[in-house]
């Protein structure tokens, strides 16, 4: 045989890859897993919402043809697009203030 053991190739090559199947494949149930176990959380209770203070509307009160006609409302032809100010430009109040921390913290 002559070979030594490390120089086989099938030692050498096949063996990682056996490997890396076999793991990969227990390592992805258990990212599978994860789908199906936050799956059956249940939803919150207008009770519980209640006593957080949020308010929950009812099933019979939110339905598709209500949400519909507020849409239906709502004027989507005629629009403007407003771009927001960029860090870089001035008058960004946001922008002077992150620069006047930097220059306090140095």
């Amino acid at each position: 045989m002559g070979k030594s053991l490390l120089q086989r190739r099938v030692i050498r090559v096949g063996l990682p890859f056996l490997v890396l199947i076999v793991g990969g494949s227990f390592g992805l149930k258990e990212f599978a897993q994860l789908r199906y176990d936050f799956r059956n959380k249940r939803s919150v209770t207008k009770d519980e919402a209640d006593k957080i203070g949020v308010e929950m509307k009812t099933a019979k009160e939110v339905t598709l043809e209500s949400e519909y006609e507020k849409v239906k409302s709502i004027d989507t032809t005629s629009w403007e697009n407003i771009r927001g100010p960029r860090p870089w430009e001035e008058g960004n109040k946001l922008y002077e203030q992150a620069v006047e921390r930097a220059q306090s913290l140095k």
